[in-house]
């Protein structure tokens, strides 16, 4: 129970708390007026009563230490993940926030930084991840015993645009594989390529056909491709972060199998022919590691801009293509989910749910002529024939 005791100071009397935490430490905190000491008196009680109680030291620590312990209990996370934690970390939040008791951060603080970055231009998707960080930096701390509540939470940002899908033709498909493996000279980054990039074609037609993420494409090995059975098993994924390319588990971390159309097996059999089990299925143009980004950059937007599909075809439009060409085709959208390596089927349909009423038209005829062919139904329909007679003779 919290004690207030009365005494004299150079600075004129003072009321003194005396209590014990949670740990039975024996803590003081010091008032210049009795009504302040008893204010404080009684929330202490009723803090230790509840479990509440917040440690004043752990809440004078510094903001970037408990960055720097969040950071550390994202050990687990794939490498590009924490390599944008550490960057949003170290490129906005220590620069603004370091120096600052994290007990100081309060609501209105946190409110004016998140207005200062949409003031500097910053996208509202990075500014999202910088607030979705802080939020968790605070978690950690709330649920130290460092502060009672999060001062993040509830903290509004702009709405991120969803950025438009484009769907492809199978014309426009094949139309940007020529392009992207067979570009004018004046775009060959190695002269001696006189036949172009045919692998690279095969890559943008594979993706389309298949609907492998670009990290799942880089990360396929040769021991992946079962071209017997014409299947290729999904398991892995390949991202850049820190410099280096790094192999880790697919998005969902699950394993699936997708089919390879019948067409490719060739093709994919002379890509592969001369490697190793463990080798990649696509290298760079010099060999080694196939970097994504720089792949992108060079062969994939110019044979974009050179093809006829919209300038905004990204490449992960390949993959939203082949879920259009499955509905197209009357797929269940478990199939789908299941090809497209989606953790739910409401992923599926939240993506491309849109899709699916341009099958109802085909629908309903199919019911109609179920309809049609039951016993009865011609009877059933003679007579309504014969009530809209009557009913015109009575007209």
């Amino acid at each position: 129970m919290a004690d207030i005791q009365k005494r004299a100071s150079a600075g004129g009397v003072r009321w003194d708390v005396r209590y014990r935490d949670e740990s039975r430490r024996q803590r003081k905190k010091s008032f210049h007026r009795k009504v302040d000491a008893q204010r404080f008196a009684a929330s202490v009680e009723t803090d230790l009563n509840r479990g509440d109680w917040i440690d004043p030291d752990r809440g004078r620590e510094l903001f970037g230490d408990w960055a720097d312990k969040w950071l550390a209990t994202t050990a687990d996370r794939k490498p590009k993940t924490r390599e944008t934690y550490e960057s949003i970390v170290r490129k906005h939040l220590v620069p603004r926030f370091g120096r600052a008791p994290i007990g100081s951060i309060d609501y209105p603080t946190v409110l004016t930084f998140i207005a200062e970055l949409r003031q500097a231009g910053v996208a509202a998707k990075t500014v999202r991840n910088i607030r979705d960080v802080l939020r968790s930096i605070f978690k950690l701390a709330v649920r130290s015993g460092a502060l009672k509540s999060n001062p993040v939470v509830d903290v509004p940002v702009a709405r991120t645009h969803r950025v438009e899908m484009v769907f492809l033709e199978p014309d426009q498909i094949m139309d940007l594989a020529r392009e992207v493996a067979k570009p004018p000279p004046r775009y060959r980054r190695d002269e001696r390529r006189v036949d172009g990039y045919p692998e690279y074609g095969l890559l943008v037609r594979f993706a389309a056909f298949t609907g492998l993420r670009a990290g799942e494409l880089v990360g396929l090995r040769v021991k992946d491709l079962h071209l017997l059975r014409r299947r290729v098993y999904v398991h892995q994924s390949a991202s850049e972060a820190y410099g280096q390319l790094q192999i880790v588990a697919t998005k969902t971390y699950e394993r699936r199998s997708v089919p390879i159309p019948k067409s490719f097996v060739d093709e994919l059999a002379a890509q592969v022919a001369g490697k190793g089990q463990d080798d990649f299925v696509w290298e760079s143009p010099q060999g080694g590691p196939f970097r994504y980004s720089n792949w992108f950059k060079r062969h994939y937007k110019p044979a974009v801009e050179r093809a006829d599909v919209p300038n905004e075809t990204r490449f992960h439009d390949l993959r939203h293509s082949y879920a259009a060409m499955l509905i197209a085709q009357g797929a269940h959208p478990r199939a789908i989910m299941e090809r497209m390596g989606h953790s739910t089927i409401t992923v599926t349909l939240d993506n491309y749910g849109h899709l699916f009423p341009k099958l109802d038209e085909a629908l309903d005829e199919a019911l109609d002529g179920m309809y049609r062919g039951t016993t009865g139904a011609d009877t059933v329909m003679a007579h309504t024939r014969h009530l809209k007679g009557g009913e015109s003779a009575a007209g």
